[in-house]
């Protein structure tokens, strides 16, 4: 199956993270929080044989790139069942709860709104909650002549005094609009081990008054998309200017048991170690050195990893599968199967190679990529090979399809590379991080002002029984963006 490139636009613009984006919120004396969100699967625990839509979902994902707080956290990562991940904020005044993806690879957060137009309506996933600025006491419209307005927003059309408004279109024709605007965020702030209170800051945030396309279809529907990324427009940089958070937040994406544990914050325990973020990329990007298929190392060309601006390998929590250029992909298939000869392999929706098997998995290689700073990351076996009946299993490693504006191909590690491993992301200091750990376990996390130590346990947000999945929908977060001014 042929993929089409994604492109992903966004009004306003989202300048880059080179620019300081003046908030007019107020800035917090005290030391940051450590948070924490409740997060889980959006499919957790539904196997299917409908592959065709894995790589749709991960393409639809790809649309969207771009003390301790817990962010509770639910679902699981296994390419079969579900591949998404949403966690619970509260917004407003009185709060409300929503529902939203948790994206690494976009910036901001946009919820959809009262009165929304082809917005989903109810979900087989969630109960969805659908804002209503009217009925909180602290929400506020952000005007063209808001210095946030006026940083990422270059439509000539914006005059001081209107409503500030965004628009983001897809490449595969889904879209959401609307209008900015400024309320409470309530979040969960880690108090003690395995315990958390409640914090609140100020954010600002695009509130969704008409969508189409995927956006619009209710069958697994969430409440809208919480970005990660980079960019000082994001959810945890606008946090941070309040001096509420650091710039640093981790997950551990349980596949095991579904959920996992997603915390903004200093994390002190277990330690990791860290690869350096390739500066000009936009996404979190590091530098790959080399690939072991158990003790061989493939022989790669120099350039293979080279995609311009985003050369490198993307780390992003939000894609399902990995993937990887054809000069990559070949040999990496030919080094696994090569002890293998008796297997008989089949294609299967055009883009998984599939065969019958009833042996043990750990007769196949470990996958180990090599990056700057000696890190390491191991794939096991049972983390690329997916079953989809009792005797026949797929290989989750896809080849190409994926491309920058300019054509060139990606490498994207999604969480069938990152499931069962702690990954700290510490934008301040351009570092990322992993090691292997058991999610269900906790994390340890600083207190900033106090200097204490606690531990944040594993979460696994519930969902409709009701939940009966017909196809598979495995998005990608992940998005090559361009810009462009378009009239509404």
């Amino acid at each position: 199956m042929d993929l089409r490139r994604r492109q992903w636009f966004l009004l306003p613009i989202l300048l880059s993270a080179a620019l300081l984006i003046e908030l007019q919120l107020s800035t917090a004396a005290t030391a940051p929080d450590n948070l924490v969100f409740q997060v889980r699967s959006k499919f957790a625990g539904k196997r299917e044989k409908d592959l065709g839509a894995l790589r749709a979902h991960d393409v639809h994902r790809h649309s969207r790139l771009l003390s301790a707080i817990d962010l509770p956290l639910g679902g699981d990562s296994q390419p079969e069942s579900i591949g998404l991940y949403f966690a619970k904020i509260g917004l407003g005044t009185p709060s409300r709860d929503f529902h939203v993806q948790v994206d690494t690879g976009s910036d901001i957060l946009w919820v959809n709104c009262a009165g929304c137009i082809r917005c989903p309506r109810k979900s087989d996933l969630v109960e969805l909650t659908p804002y209503d600025a009217d009925a909180s006491s602290t929400a506020k419209s952000v005007s063209c002549s808001d210095n946030f307005c006026s940083y990422v927003n270059q439509r000539s059309e914006c005059h001081s005094g209107s409503t500030c408004q965004y628009v983001i279109l897809y490449g595969d024709g889904s879209s959401t609009n609307g209008y900015l605007v400024r309320d409470v965020v309530h979040l969960d702030l880690v108090t003690g081990n395995r315990q958390t209170g409640s914090t609140n800051g100020t954010i600002i945030f695009g509130c969704g008054s008409k969508q189409s396309g995927q956006l619009g279809e209710s069958q697994a529907a969430v409440d809208g998309i919480m970005g990660f990324g980079q960019s000082n427009s994001s959810f945890i940089s606008q946090l941070a200017s309040q001096g509420k958070v650091k710039r640093s937040f981790a997950h551990c994406l349980d596949n095991n048991n579904g959920g996992g544990i997603f915390a903004i914050g200093e994390v002190v325990s277990p330690k990791v170690k860290t690869t350096p973020m390739l500066s000009k990329s936009a996404h979190y990007s590091v530098n790959l050195n080399a690939i072991e298929v158990g003790n061989s190392v493939l022989q790669l060309s120099s350039d293979a990893f080279d995609s311009g601006d985003d050369k490198g390998v993307i780390i992003d929590s939000g894609t399902t599968l990995v993937y990887l250029p054809d000069a990559v992909y070949n040999p990496l298939m030919n080094q696994i199967l090569a002890s293998h000869q008796e297997l008989n392999l089949h294609t299967v929706q055009d883009s998984f190679t599939c065969f019958h098997y009833i042996d043990r998995l750990d007769r196949f290689p470990t996958v180990t990529f090599q990056f700057d700073k000696s890190v390491s990351l191991a794939v096991y076996p049972q983390e690329y090979l997916f079953q989809v009946r009792e005797d026949t299993w797929c290989f989750g490693w896809q080849n190409g399809g994926l491309q920058t504006k300019g054509g060139a191909s990606l490498t994207i590690l999604g969480d069938m590379a990152l499931s069962n491993k702690l990954v700290v992301y510490d934008i301040e200091n351009q570092v990322i991080g992993w090691t292997n750990h058991n999610c269900s376990g906790g994390i340890q996390v600083k207190d900033e002002e106090t200097g204490a130590i606690y531990t944040v346990g594993a979460h696994n947000l519930s969902w409709s029984s009701s939940l009966a999945i017909t196809k598979l929908l495995t998005l990608v977060s992940f998005v090559i963006p361009f810009f462009c001014n378009i009239a509404l």
